[in-house]
């Protein structure tokens, strides 16, 4: 469990990170290599979970050495798709990372949504609905390691 008290606000209380695959922790199907300390580092306090179309059809091997649930989802309304898994674990406990305009329901709907913006770029109705903006999936990661971060973020 993770938790984030935010001055002026509610505590979040996470236990799960939902998080989409290519744009988000890969770039054209590739895990950025990076990001897997983090996500291990971060089993201990979320379980995560990596929720995508795979597109290149590499997720299951990208992730292999970390501790993951992986969904993969069929083509068509993604976006309902994305927000019916965040639903069955509980929004309310639930951060969630992405960069696609098929990420938009879930991010809203989340306890915190974060939205990264690395090379393959962030839509822009995303942009608008995160709750938190960060350049790349390592800046996002380091934020839930380092909650006082996120605490200066997002108080009122």
């Amino acid at each position: 469990m993770l938790k984030i008290d935010i001055a002026g606000g509610k505590a979040l209380i996470l236990k799960h990170l939902v998080a989409d695959y290519n744009g988000t922790l890969a770039e054209d199907g590739k895990l950025f290599p990076e990001a897997v300390h983090l996500l291990n580092d971060l089993e201990g306090s979320v379980r995560l979970h990596v929720i995508t179309a795979d597109t290149f059809g590499s997720v299951e091997k990208a992730l292999e050495g970390v501790n993951c649930e992986v969904t993969v989802i069929g083509p068509g309304r993604q976006d309902e798709a994305k927000l019916a898994y965040l639903k069955s674990l509980g929004p309310e406990r639930t951060v969630c990372i992405g960069n696609g305009r098929n990420d938009i329901l879930m991010i809203r709907e989340a306890a915190l949504g974060i939205a990264v913006m690395s090379r393959e770029g962030v839509a822009g109705g995303l942009f608008q609905t995160a709750d938190v903006v960060c350049r790349t999936i390592v800046d996002a990661l380091e934020l839930l390691r380092n909650p006082l971060r996120l605490k200066a973020t997002l108080r009122c």
